[in-house]
């Protein structure tokens, strides 16, 4: 399986997640959140004039001369982001293309910025690869890891699929 963005991302934010998306158990088209998320993204889209570029299994918000940029809505899960810009710096990096990856965040709640830089250093790509082997054994698993109720779950696409 090619690990995508949207795997990796869910792998950070909650392994249940990634499991029950990577095996096709999809619950996102009845979220709000969601919805909302990819109406500002395509709002962001029609304003920048650029659209997505698809590389293997990944799509890309943008590139620029220095930068891959991932726009998210909101800065609630910096970290899950964080691994999935440097899944996409890995994927250039295989095509040859050096970049550096600058995180835009629409609405700022839990941070000051709305800038985040990242970058794929000797260390980070060692992690990322473990990191992708994990997600490997995670989602080719016979039963999704157990529930853990968190904060976060609340607002979660999969919260009915979960705890009701």
């Amino acid at each position: 399986m090619l690990v995508n963005g949207t795997l990796i991302n869910y792998y950070f934010h909650c392994q249940r997640q990634c499991y029950l998306h990577a095996n096709r158990i999809n619950l996102e088209d009845n979220s709000e959140d969601v919805r909302i998320g990819k109406i500002l993204h395509e709002i962001n889209e029609e304003k920048s004039k650029k659209s997505e570029i698809s590389i293997d299994n990944i799509k890309i918000d943008k590139l620029t001369r220095d930068y891959l940029v991932e726009v998210k809505k909101s800065d609630s899960d910096i970290e899950s982001v964080k691994w999935q810009v440097l899944l996409y710096l890995y994927k250039l990096k295989q095509k040859g293309i050096e970049k550096k990856g600058k995180i835009e965040f629409i609405e700022k709640n839990k941070q000051d910025k709305k800038l985040h830089y990242v970058e794929l250093d000797e260390v980070s790509e060692k992690k990322l690869l473990k990191v992708l082997d994990e997600i490997e054994t995670l989602v080719n698993q016979d039963i999704p890891p157990q529930v853990k109720f968190e904060p976060k779950c609340k607002k979660c696409a999969y919260y009915e699929y979960c705890f009701i």
